[in-house]
This record gives structure tokens, sequence and C-alpha cells, in this order.
């Protein structure tokens, strides 16, 4: 790997993990789109893409600070019952896709070397986009502490989906937080909250393996990537807060484009060999 390609690994990084495309399928594709074989062959490769996600991880924390101060003040102070419940609902939300991607963890590994399902499954995230677009046909007000805790393990189950690459974490859980009645920009906080914790479980399952490996040079790229990569994910959270509070409707029709014509370019591009 060249210090060129964990610049473009971590813009893409940070641009895609917060929207709603796939940031995983993008770290599957790039290398067949850019003709990089030996990257995705690499052991090392997806502790690499994780610890560019906790380089988003950050990025969240940093954003969103002051929600989580009062949600880990809320633990031993009382009279903050609404930060309580909404930290419970994380919690909730955090179990499906943690157990699931323990049980399945090798399952989902080989998906990570195909362009083609992630091809195929970013088409569907994008299918999935324009759907909710359609059943949400005027603007939301429910809050995220409104959400009951069989809803947020629901949003936890769906959240599942974005295991496999192609389908966007954000994408399926704020879809599924709009289905509960949430408007955009309440269904992309409790979205935002809801990646610290499983971007941070991530890191403590793949960057270990890493080090044990002393692959110093891929650690070098991690840690420098990472930085990049929050950085412009902060960015692209603080875009993405204003960009939801003013599209009450349709708002994820853009993506909703890009992800079936890229998906489907990469899905017929591989299907063929090219």
């Amino acid at each position: 790997m060249t210090w060129m390609q964990v610049v473009i690994f971590a813009l893409v990084q940070g641009i895609t993990e917060l929207f709603p495309v796939s940031s995983v399928a993008h770290g599957v594709i790039l290398p067949f789109v850019l003709h990089w074989p030996q990257i995705s062959g690499n052991n090392d490769f997806l502790p690499f893409i994780v610890m560019l996600h906790l380089g988003t991880a950050a990025a969240l924390l940093i954003f969103f600070w002051r929600d989580w101060v009062d949600l880990l003040l809320s633990l031993f102070t009382s009279g903050r019952r609404q930060q309580r419940r909404l930290l419970g609902l994380i919690v909730v939300a955090t179990i499906p896709a943690a157990i699931i991607g323990k049980l399945f963890e090798h399952f989902f590994r080989r998906l990570f070397s195909d362009p083609a399902s992630a091809g195929i499954f970013l088409v569907v995230n994008g299918l999935v986009l324009i759907l909710v677009d359609r059943l949400v046909k005027h603007a939301r007000s429910k809050d995220t502490t409104d959400v009951t805790y069989f809803q947020s393990f629901l949003i936890g189950c769906v959240q599942v989906l974005a295991l496999i690459p192609g389908f966007s974490r954000s994408g399926v859980t704020m879809s599924a937080g709009m289905l509960t009645g949430l408007s955009y920009e309440a269904s992309a906080r409790f979205s935002f909250l809801l990646a610290t914790p499983i971007i941070l479980g991530a890191g403590v399952v793949e960057v270990p393996k890493m080090v044990h490996s002393h692959n110093t040079a891929m650690i070098h790229f991690g840690l420098v990537g990472g930085l990049l990569a929050g950085f412009v994910a902060f960015l692209s959270t603080w875009f993405l807060m204003r960009y939801f509070n003013t599209h009450e409707i349709r708002a994820f029709r853009p993506f909703a484009y890009y992800c079936i014509v890229v998906g489907a370019v990469v899905a017929v591009a591989a299907g063929l060999g090219w």
C-alpha cells in the first residue's frame, strides 16, 4: 500500500461512512475499480478499514460530545430521565449487530472480497432508500426518546444488514427510524449516535489483529488514514445534519440514485470480469 492509496481510502471512508451509501461497499469496490488486487487480498486490509472507521467514530464523538456527556451523566445523576432512556435505546439497538457480527464473522469476511456482491447490494440499498422516501410523504416531528424499546430493537436488527457490503449502516438505520415516525434529522441523529458503539466494538475486535501481525507499516497507514477519515467525517456529519434539517421530504433520493448507478456498473463489470 502507498500513501496515496491511504489518502484515497481515508477520503472515501470519511464521506461514505455517514452518507447512506455504504462505506464498506466502497472499501470493497475501490480496489476492484482502481485495480489494486494486492490490497484487498492483504490479511491486514480489513483491520486497516476498521482503523479508518475508528477515525469516523472519533469524529462522531467530537461532534456529539454534548449528547454523550449528557448520556453518561444520566447514569449517575437524577433528573435526566430522557437522556437515560435514550442511552437505553442505543444499548438495545446495538445488541443484534454485535451478536450476529460475532457469530457469522467468517461469512461476512468472505463477502468483503466480492465486488459483484457489493455492487448488487448497493443497488438494493438504493432501492430501499427510494421506497422509504415514497412511504414518507410529509414531515415528521417525533423525537428519538419517543421510540419504544421494541422499535429500537427492530432498528438494531435492521442494522445487521450493514454487515453486508452494499447496505449502508446509516441508510438502513435512518430508514428504520423514519418508518417509526422520526424526522430525517432525528433519525440521522439516532443513527449517528448508534454508530459510535458499533464502530468502537469492531475496533476492539480487529485492531489487535493488526498489532499482533507486527505489520508496522500498515499500522502507520491506519493511524494516519484514521485521522484523515475522522476529519472528513466531521465535515460530513456537519453537512448531513444541516441537509436533513432543511430537506423534509425525499431527502434520500440523491443518495439512492448514486447507489443504484454505481452498484449496477460495478456488478456488471465484475460479472463480466472487466
